[in-house]
């Protein structure tokens, strides 16, 4: 990632997460794959109410293509964390979120990451422009 440890000033939305006991891994932290759940999970809750994605029955789906997450500081259950979204580059058929996990109230985040979403017909599989409702919703977090 091309940012050292990002800020909450850096991003447009954030999405509340409860950690879970079972995130904890056997050192006492929330396991680094966990991270990538987190973000699917900010992503996908925002597509879903602010851009009405249909996850069960629409005709367009979004497919990760590709991640990666940056770990600064460990996070544990019980910890309340909030998952920082924005949007690096809006594409026609894709998108490259990018994200980061702030325990509450925390003004730097614990880790960063990003993720592409390519958006694709559900009956073939085949790559579809990102319907205007989706991209509405993902311009308003366009980094800039």
């Amino acid at each position: 990632m091309s940012e050292q440890h990002p800020s909450r000033a850096d991003y447009a939305h954030f999405q509340p997460i409860t950690t879970r006991w079972h995130d904890n891994d056997i050192y006492g932290h929330v396991n680094n794959v966990t991270y990538y759940g987190f973000f699917d999970t900010a992503v996908n809750t925002y597509l879903i109410e602010r851009g009405g994605l249909d996850i069960h029955d629409g005709d367009v789906v979004g497919f990760v293509v590709s991640s990666s997450c940056d770990y600064f500081a460990p996070v544990a259950f019980p910890e309340r964390i909030e998952v920082g979204l924005r949007v690096g580059k809006l594409g026609n058929s894709s998108v490259q979120y990018e994200l980061a996990i702030f325990r509450e109230g925390d003004e730097l985040a614990c880790a960063a990451g990003k993720f592409v979403h390519v958006f694709v017909d559900r009956a073939s599989n085949r790559p579809v422009s990102i319907p205007t409702p989706l991209r509405e919703a993902m311009e308003v977090l366009v980094r800039g």
